[in-house]
Formats: structure tokens, sequence, C-alpha cells
């Protein structure tokens, strides 16, 4: 059996225990919850689909030494002892990323400087030649965090945020973060055995990881690239048996709806459905919330209202209690959760919640509120059978009390923290210590062999991507999805496009090359 070594896979504050659940199914070891981050050891294969699988991770990083350092050139010596020939040639290029958090290195991006030179230096002094900088497109990527005096240097393995799935064409104004959104979804127990709403659906996140979560497919399936895909050691062969395999994959005989007041919201939704190839699982219309009404089947509600932050809304406080009215009126015998950040809009929503549970979204710490709706007393829902509370729910109210120690409720997270939060490009940053700018990264090239060993199936779900890679539409409005699903669309319209830019996903043949590019919101 390969060896096991140390890994971590970061998160967002409050998600850390449904990540150890997800690594926890994933086969992980030795897995312990920290802040912002779970730590847990595997093999090569469990790094692969930690990147590929997990719904809840921003990045998978895979240490390589520990030490402490009071000082800059206690940093510089200690990375010095490393050998950097075991990673590095002077023929690739690398990049430092860099996350403090002490007394003593106020400032990331010198810590950053003196992990380079210090490798730089090492590679001079062996070969007198030295490895290049590229900060849009390393080779290798590095990642150093630094708790006051104890530092962890690591490997990044996925590169771009693992947010970043590769479903989304356009965003409407304040999208929920993808992470954030499947840890909304997992954190309600869900597994598609019921009808999923969000009745204020932006530009479709909820929607869209639910089906991912429904069908339990892996939320890895559209993006272009991992780091770890440059490593000297990547097993392509492992990598390709992981991405090929639907084995996992489970039918969903439910429906998601989702609705929103505003057109264009609508509109964007769809187009972000049918990329990720999801139009049969996934309805989405115009709808306002005050004419929502009680639906056919057993269903839940999960959604984002707008908080008066980053949205404003004429009545803000009547939008809440429109809310409440509804849930109350039409939505009976069913569950509702809400993530919100002001106290006084819950309270316009005027119905008890059964659970209560913090998390941050950006930099503003919210809260997720569970809301039973039944007919009657809680007295005669109770004699009925009716549970207020699961076990995984009473667990989490253990874990709100300790999270609430750590942070007050409503306060924000400092510019630091918000930043380390996880790369989150749907929020506004303050610094950047490395860009991300996809449009500067060269694209993966054409390989035949590769398209063949690759072959993953794809979803030709009514909307996405057809057997052939055929039809879309571009940027000028021709071509389209068309109603039998078929169609995906590249830059000229023509074809889908995968990781390599060719075709588009296929779920009989072998999986077409699908070159989805990143959003910037």
């Amino acid at each position: 059996m390969e060896k096991e070594f140390e890994l971590i896979a970061k998160t967002f504050m409050g998600l850390e225990p449904v990540l150890a659940k997800e690594l926890t199914q994933l086969g992980a070891n030795d897995i312990q919850i920290g802040r912002r981050m779970v730590s847990f050891t595997g093999n090569k294969e469990l790094m692969y689909r930690a990147n590929f699988q997990l719904h809840t991770a921003i990045r998978i990083l895979k240490p390589i030494t520990h030490f402490k350092a009071k000082s800059a050139d206690d940093v510089y010596e200690e990375i010095k002892k490393v050998d950097w020939t075991e990673y590095l040639d002077n023929n690739k290029t690398f990049a430092v990323d860099a996350v403090v958090f002490s007394d003593e290195f106020r400032h990331s991006k010198f810590v950053a400087y003196k992990v380079k030179d210090a490798i730089v230096d090492q590679f001079r002094e062996k070969t007198g030649q030295r490895p290049n900088i590229s900060v849009a497109n390393p080779d290798i990527r590095l990642n150093i965090h630094v708790a006051e005096d104890k530092c962890t240097l690591s490997l990044d393995s996925s590169g771009e945020s693992l947010h970043r799935r590769g479903y989304r064409q356009e965003s409407v104004e304040a999208p929920l973060n993808e992470v954030l959104a499947a840890g909304m979804i997992l954190m309600t127990g869900w597994q598609g055995d019921t009808d999923f709403i969000d009745p204020m659906c932006g530009s479709g996140t909820l929607l869209i990881e639910a089906a991912l979560i429904a069908r339990n497919m892996a939320p890895g399936l559209f993006r272009k690239e991992f780091a770890f895909e440059k490593w000297p050691d990547f097993d392509k062969d492992l990598f390709d048996e992981i991405y090929n395999d639907d084995s996992q994959e489970r039918e969903f005989n439910h429906h998601i709806y989702g609705y929103d007041i505003d057109m264009k919201a609508v509109n964007t939704a769809n187009m972000n459905v049918k990329a990720a190839g999801l139009s049969k699982d996934i309805t989405v219309a115009q709808a306002d919330f005050k004419d929502f009404t009680q639906p056919k089947e057993k269903s839940i509600i999960v959604t984002n209202p707008p908080y008066g932050e980053r949205i404003s809304t004429p009545d803000l406080l009547g939008t809440y209690k429109m809310i409440g009215e509804r849930l109350k009126h039409q939505f009976l015998n069913n569950d509702a959760w809400i993530l919100s950040y002001r106290e006084e809009c819950f309270e316009q929503i005027g119905l008890k919640p059964s659970l209560k549970t913090p998390l941050y979204n950006g930099s503003l710490e919210c809260e997720f509120r569970k809301y039973q709706i039944f007919d009657g007393k809680l007295r005669d829902f109770r004699s009925e059978g009716g549970i207020v509370k699961t076990d995984e729910e009473k667990r989490m109210m253990r874990e709100k009390h300790r999270f609430k120690k750590e942070r007050e409720f409503k306060k924000r997270l400092s510019e630091t923290e918000e930043n380390e939060e996880g790369d989150i490009r749907s929020f506004k940053f303050h610094r950047h210590d490395v860009l991300t700018n996809e449009d500067k990264r060269p694209r993966r090239r054409d390989d035949d062999d590769d398209d063949k060993k690759r072959g993953r199936k794809s979803f030709d779900r009514k909307g996405g991507f057809d057997r052939k890679g055929k039809g879309g539409f571009d940027r000028k409005g021709k071509g389209g999805f068309d109603r039998k699903g078929k169609g995906g669309f590249d830059r000229k319209g023509k074809g889908g496009f995968d990781r390599r830019g060719k075709g588009g996903f296929d779920r009989k043949n072998k999986r077409q090359n699908n070159d989805f590019d990143s959003y910037d919101d």
C-alpha cells in the first residue's frame, strides 16, 4: 500500500464539521478539526479525490515541513534546509502564498519574499542558476502559514480555489460562494430525498450545488485543471481513473425549483444550469416570493435573501416579514433554512427557529436558521412523533457554542482573516498576494490520447452538452441550447469545450474535451 502523508483541507468558518464528515466518507484517516481547516492523512489517490470530490473544501495542502520562527531570518534558514530539488528544477516556475497571524510578522508578502529568496539562493549555490517566479501560472505553488511562531510550509495541490467549479458562465450581484452553498445544503441533511426550492435563487448557485449533491456528482468535473497535475510525481493514469469513475453517482427522483423576481437573474441561472448539464433536474422561473403557494410534493427550502449589505432592497424588513408569512401559510409540514445577517431581519420572519448555526458569508458572520413549519402547537407536533432536533442538529448546536467563544456574533472578520477565509472571488478583497486572472493562463494543449484515456461520461440532461459536442451559442447570440438538450458552447459558438479546449461532455461516449473559462464576479 502506498505510504500515507499529512494533508490539510481548508474551508470556511463554521463548515469544519461538514468537511470532516465528507473526509470520513472519503476514507481519510487521523481527521482533526481546526480553525477553518481539517487536517487528515491519506495517500496520493486520496489527495486527488479530495480535490476532485469534496464539496466544502477551498483547497488541499500537502505540508512539507513544520518549524518555529521568531524572525524573518529564521524563516529563511528553515526553508533553506529543505532539499528543493525534490520539488523543483531550474526549468520550473513557482509562486509562494503566505498567510500570517503573528505579532512578529506583520506583512504576509515579506514572509513570502523570504521563502522565495531561500529557495532561489539554494539553487543558485548548488547549480549557479535559479528557477523563475510565475505569479499567474506557476508549475509549483507553495503556501506558508504562520501562526505566531509556528510555521507550516505546504505544497498547494489545488491551484485555483476549489470553489471555482467551472460551471458558472455569468453571475448576478453578490453571488453566493459555491463552497458555502454546498456546505449549507449538507448542513440541512438533504440528500435528494425531497424536492428542493430556492425562492430567491439569484444566479442559481444553491440549485446547481443541490443537484450535484443529489446525484453525488464530483464538483471537480467542471474544473480545467488542478495544481497537482504539474507535479513531478503526477500519476496521470490514476487521476484519469478517478475522473472517469461514475460508479458512485445515483439517480435523483425528485426535482429542484428556483425562482427569482428579477428576470436577469432567472436568465443567468438558466445559463449556468445548462452549462452544468443539469436542466433535467432544475427548473428556474420568474416569480415573486409573495406569490409562493404550497408545493404539491414534500419539499425543503434553502435560501439566501438580501441582507441590505451588498444588495440593497427598498423594504428589507418588509421582505423578511413577507417571507415569514409565506412560510407560515404556504409551506406547512416542510422545513425552511434561511441564511441572513441582521437580527432585525430574522425577527421580522416571526417564526421560532429550531436551529441556529453561525456561518461566515465573506467577512459577515451570519446565521443559518432552520424553521420547521407545522400546523398547530409544538406540543401536538411532538406528540405525533415530530422531531424538533435530530442528533446531528444537536451536535451542530454544540459546535455553535464552541464557535461563539471564538467570535462574537455579528462581527466582521479582520482584513487578514477575510482574505484567508478562502480566496473568495465573490467578495471584496483588500489585498492580493497572488494574481489569479485565468485570462493570463495558457490553455492546455490538445492531446487526442488524453481524450481517449480520460473518457468521462457526461451529463446530457436536457440542456448542457450534446453527445458530439455540437451546438452552443457564441457571444453574438448565435446558436444555443436546444429543447432536447443538444449543444454546448465555445467561444466561437461551436461545440462544447473542456479542460483542453475540445468537445463537450458525453453521457454515453467518451469524455469530449470541454474548456470552461472561470468567471470573475
